[in-house]
């Protein structure tokens, strides 16, 4: 909120802030915190709640930096420009510019729209090298091609035909995933010991996130209910000859095609990557794989992430086991969210009936009645991201960053699309319609 206000009373940062004024999230992700606000090293300005201090030094740093991030605009104006006449289509512009920009507004101030032309084709050609050869179309035509593309179906059903379908008899770890997700939240704080370290070891140890993935694939475990897959049980891969971010199928349901463009788009520097034809082939492996991870520890942190989405109530539903620290910690945060509070009232209210299948109030309303779901598909995508990349999970605080910020994401977007929706309601209609009390 206090970044929003300070952000609103700039002027002429109309490229980097979104149709409602404020900053877009990648600004906020790729500029505002990592090199204007610097929460390491301004500790007051870090944390979900800044204290009065901390609001004023934050917005001390975001005022002193004003003329760095109007030029930061005019720079990602001129090389967007400069994109669409070099016919450049790869990748998003914002994950690949926002912080090259901020550097030339540094270092040279408010670009030339002629004499700088220069500046921003040498920085887009160097930003485009980084790809070394990992670009989209790259993958589109190693998928694509007929010989190649037989090779890579028939590797696909090898590797599922492979697959095992039972895990170890008798292997219960739910009371060793209650101990970790009890330890988590002490654990970033360093106020656990070692209980946590060594409940953490000792499920992966164990491989409960291997066994927990296997069980997925019956119906001893619906991914279907975890919002993981439209099928009753995961069907095998295909291999895609398409992909759009904006049409993607549920985690379990993805082509090899969809799982790598995923990948590729949301990389910065693609050169660390994996060769295409390796990342393709590692993907089929990965896909048909427990939990589509290849990373024992990731599969653990997925499987302990099951068991918090399942105690999760937004909306206050009576819980069937007693919650864990984890549990607790997340449903009291987003308990607390004005939005969740409209949504409790449209569970009951009789004129939710009246609303709209795709209203998106009524959308949130019935996401948040099963919160595992949203919760789920995001926590797959970023231990999928790590995965790929090799990033384990060994520390009990690690884990809690990471499942912690999960739900910290899902709440952000409720409350954006909540926003939005409140936005686009008729002011001669918003006093009749059940959604307009919510704030």
């Amino acid at each position: 909120m206090v970044l929003d206000e300070v952000w609103r009373k700039l002027d002429g940062v109309e490229p980097l802030s979104g149709r409602d004024g404020g900053p877009l999230s990648r600004t906020v992700k790729l500029i505002l915190d990592p090199l204007v606000i610097r929460p390491v090293q301004n500790p007051l300005c870090a944390g979900p709640i800044v204290t009065a201090d901390g609001a004023q030094l934050l917005a001390a740093r975001v005022y002193a930096s004003a003329d760095a991030l109007r030029a930061t605009a005019a720079w990602f104006t001129l090389l967007k420009r400069v994109r669409r006449a070099l016919r450049i289509t790869d990748g998003n512009p914002q994950d690949l510019y926002f912080q090259r920009c901020f550097e030339l507004a540094t270092g040279s101030g408010l670009p030339d729209p002629l004499r700088d032309e220069s500046v921003a084709e040498d920085t887009l050609r160097d930003v485009h090298e980084f790809t070394a050869g990992r670009t989209t179309q790259a993958l589109k035509a190693h998928v694509t091609d007929p010989a190649r593309a037989r090779e890579l179906t028939a590797l696909i059903a090898v590797a599922w035909g492979r697959r095992p379908l039972s895990g170890a008899p008798g292997a219960d770890h739910a009371g060793a995933i209650d101990a970790v997700l009890d330890a988590c939240p002490a654990a970033r704080l360093g106020q656990d010991g070692d209980d946590g370290q060594q409940a953490l070891d000792r499920v992966i140890a164990g491989h409960a996130g291997t066994h927990h993935g296997i069980s997925l694939w019956t119906t001893e475990v619906s991914a279907h209910r975890l919002g993981l897959t439209a099928h009753p049980v995961p069907e095998p891969p295909c291999l895609g000859l398409s992909a759009s971010t904006t049409a993607l199928g549920l985690p379990f349901d993805r082509s090899v095609h969809e799982r790598v463009f995923t990948l590729l788009r949301a990389s910065t520097d693609r050169a660390e990557l994996p060769p295409i034809h390796e990342l393709v082939t590692a993907e089929i492996a990965r896909s048909c794989s427990p939990w589509a991870l290849l990373d024992e520890s990731l599969r653990v942190a997925a499987t302990t992430g099951a068991a918090l989405a399942n105690g999760l109530r937004p909306i206050g539903a009576a819980a069937s086991r007693p919650d864990t620290a984890a549990a607790r910690v997340i449903n009291g945060r987003w308990q607390r969210e004005a939005y969740v509070l409209q949504a409790r009232r449209l569970t009951v209210n009789p004129d939710a009936a009246a609303l709209p299948e795709t209203n998106p109030l009524a959308v949130i309303a019935t996401e948040l009645v099963e919160p595992w779901r949203p919760y789920l598909r995001r926590l797959w995508v970023r231990l999928h991201g790590r995965d790929v990349r090799g990033f384990s999970v060994h520390e009990p605080g690690e884990l809690w960053d990471l499942l912690d910020g999960v739900a910290r994401s899902v709440i952000l977007d409720h409350r954006m699309r909540v926003k939005q929706a409140l936005s686009a309601i008729p002011l001669t209609d918003a006093a009749d319609a059940p959604e307009s009390r919510a704030s």
